[in-house]
């Protein structure tokens, strides 16, 4: 699936409706796995056509036995030995942005 050319509300709906279809192949009503994590049944509504908060996702994940699907959606990335080195094994808490962006910025207010 090109999750590229799709909006996030498309993308949403799209993780929705995987949910949804983990849902049913384990044959559980919405009512039933709303109750296993907590929510309404018209919440859990909701997380199924795109509507959800990341947290609710992840505990309807773990009720279905697929929380390892986090990993596989974000997976956990590791600076390059190179990086860490001018780090000095220090871990990056911020980012310092393009100084390219910075130059041009200070360029534009330039009336000369």
């Amino acid at each position: 699936m090109k999750f590229e050319a799709m909006t996030d509300q498309a993308i949403a709906a799209e993780i929705g409706r995987r949910i949804e279809q983990m849902r049913l192949e384990q044959n559980l009503t919405q009512q039933q796995l709303a109750d296993l994590v907590g929510l309404s049944r018209v919440s859990y509504g909701r997380l199924e056509s795109g509507q959800a908060k990341l947290t609710n996702i992840i505990s309807v994940l773990r009720a279905l036995g697929q929380l390892e699907l986090v990993e596989k959606f974000i997976p956990e990335t590791q600076f390059s030995p190179i990086e860490q080195l001018k780090l000095k094994g220090k871990q990056r808490k911020r980012a310092s942005g393009s100084r390219l962006d910075k130059k041009s910025n200070q360029d534009e207010g330039l009336d000369w």
